[in-house]
């Protein structure tokens, strides 16, 4: 047996940083805070919501509820409840103080029970004794004087289903994010229709940037797309929608997968015309000057993603395949992401960086605050084209 507690250290030192660079300033230049939503789940949005805080932004998360792996998967199974994980660590990211000891022990996993977190338990006990995973929520929040809101994305009980490129049907979140095959879709069944929790549709409509991911494709920020309304929702806003691709392929549900099939997936999954800005690491050699490169916001930098030695499949993207993208209205931005101490990581200086350039930028070009009804009904894309 391990250590009785434990817990991922990666988050704390990723936040940390961000409480270090005291250079940073706020996306607003006005009285009202710019605000941002998160969509997505995992280890990925917790990034992007600190991310978004230290730039005080009023941030809010809208999170995945098909998770059933792990301390997530027992308590779905045996105690009926919602699944806490994602909402657990959205919860931590939003705390006020990383180090307040009750923001530190809600993370602790415990060996000897079969590998629950306190965060986890809490919130399924407060839905049970409450009645409700909202309140549930909000207990929590207060607890941690949580800094934002975060919302689930529906309350239905779901399961999640994928399909992979070779024709294989896998049941549930953990089978499809551990799949043999590179995913080709996902969807959503469930015992009745699903429907989206009304909050979090709120909270969509009325921001002003919105964030998807970082985090697995397929299995955090696709499932939150597969709820009705919530694309609806997207379109209906007057955000800024930006798509943070992930660094590295998923050894099982994007392996292999290059940036422009990590968009085309977006896109066949209902969000075609919809996202405004792709954040790309740069793993290649993009040479400014060279076709689609110098329209695109580029850090020359490059280099392998790697751990102690091990080399990680990074997600790449060409030249060609940034100007096929760019050619369906969305602007590439490519950038040197990777945190040096933790190379699986955004960094979140550059995240931070990137988040603010997507504002501004967004804030010069009058077309990209969109009539999204007008949009959809288009035949034609419009061609962007954008210089750093």
């Amino acid at each position: 047996m391990g250590a009785p507690f434990s817990l991922d250290p990666s988050a704390t030192a990723a936040f940390a940083k961000l409480e270090q660079d005291v250079g940073a300033q706020a996306l607003h230049d006005t009285a009202a805070p710019v605000k941002a939503v998160v969509i997505g789940g995992g280890t990925g949005a917790p990034v992007s919501i600190r991310t978004l805080l230290s730039l005080e932004a009023d941030t809010s998360a809208v999170v995945a509820m098909a998770d059933d792996g792990g301390s997530t998967g027992i308590l779905r199974e045996e105690a009926g409840v919602l699944p806490p994980g994602d909402i657990r660590k959205c919860l931590v990211a939003m705390a006020a103080d990383e180090g307040d000891p009750l923001t530190k022990a809600f993370k602790y996993r415990f060996s000897f029970a079969r590998n629950h977190t306190l965060g986890n338990l809490m919130l399924s006990a407060l839905e049970e004794s409450t009645g409700s995973f909202p309140e549930a929520i909000d207990i929590c929040s207060r607890l941690l004087n949580a800094r934002g809101r975060v919302f689930p994305s529906t309350l239905d009980e779901v399961r999640l289903c994928a399909a992979t490129w070779n024709g294989c049907k896998l049941d549930g979140q953990a089978k499809a994010s551990h799949s043999d095959s590179t995913l080709y879709r996902v969807w959503l069944e469930s015992a009745a229709p699903v429907r989206a929790y009304e909050p979090a549709l709120d909270a969509i409509r009325e921001a002003d940037f919105i964030v998807l991911g970082p985090g697995s494709l397929f299995t955090s920020i696709l499932p939150n797309l597969l709820v009705p309304g919530v694309i609806d929702a997207i379109r209906d806003s007057h955000a800024a929608t930006l798509f943070v691709c992930s660094l590295a392929d998923q050894q099982g549900e994007t392996r292999g997968m290059t940036a422009l099939e990590h968009y085309e997936a977006l896109c066949r999954h209902g969000m075609e015309g919809l996202v405004d800005y792709m954040l790309v690491h740069s793993v290649d050699s993009l040479h400014p000057g060279d076709g689609a490169c110098d329209r695109v916001g580029l850090d020359a930098r490059s280099g392998q993603i790697g751990v102690h030695g091990e080399e990680i499949r990074p997600v790449r993207i060409s030249c060609d395949d940034a100007d096929r993208i760019q050619s369906r209205g969305t602007v590439v931005m490519v950038r040197d992401l990777v945190d040096p101490d933790r190379p699986t990581w955004h960094d979140p200086i550059a995240l931070r960086n990137a988040f603010r350039t997507v504002l501004r930028l967004s804030r010069t070009q009058p077309r990209f605050a969109r009539d999204r009804e007008v949009e959809r009904r288009a035949a034609d894309m419009v061609k962007v084209r954008t210089k750093e």
